[in-house]
């Protein structure tokens, strides 16, 4: 059982030696993603709740593309900057996903990429079709 990468213009694209997303069978690992906005590659600023939407359109987008949905996530990490702020991020976190929710861990960083707030990564399990 190989290993295919997945690559979609509605996640930024990866800036080094990384994929967006790795497929293994039915299961789907999805690189963390930033606020970064696809069209212009230019980080969303603002509110948590705005960069956990595009962070979450960003996974929504690699997820696509390997054929799957946001129901289909099984595991969540959240990164952020600052756990002040989760209940704003998790309202936004609760817009993307229906229960049963993705088991989840939320960690406090002393730093992210392009000095943003937060970064999730997921796994999935893509149905047999």
């Amino acid at each position: 059982m190989g290993k295919k990468e997945i690559k979609t213009g509605k996640a930024p694209k990866a800036i080094g030696p990384y994929s967006q997303g790795v497929t293994v069978g039915r299961q789907l690992f999805l690189s963390g993603q930033i606020p970064i906005d696809p069209a212009t590659g230019e980080a969303v600023g603002g509110s948590i709740e705005e960069q956990t939407r595009q962070v979450l359109k960003n996974l929504q987008g690699v997820l696509e593309e390997a054929g799957a949905s946001m129901d289909d996530v099984v595991k969540t990490t959240v990164y952020m900057k600052d756990l002040s702020a989760f209940g704003e991020m998790n309202a936004v976190y609760g817009e993307f996903f229906t229960a049963p929710y993705p088991a989840r861990a939320t960690v406090e960083v002393s730093g992210l990429p392009k000095g943003v707030g937060v970064e999730i990564d997921a796994i999935a399990v893509i149905d047999e079709k």
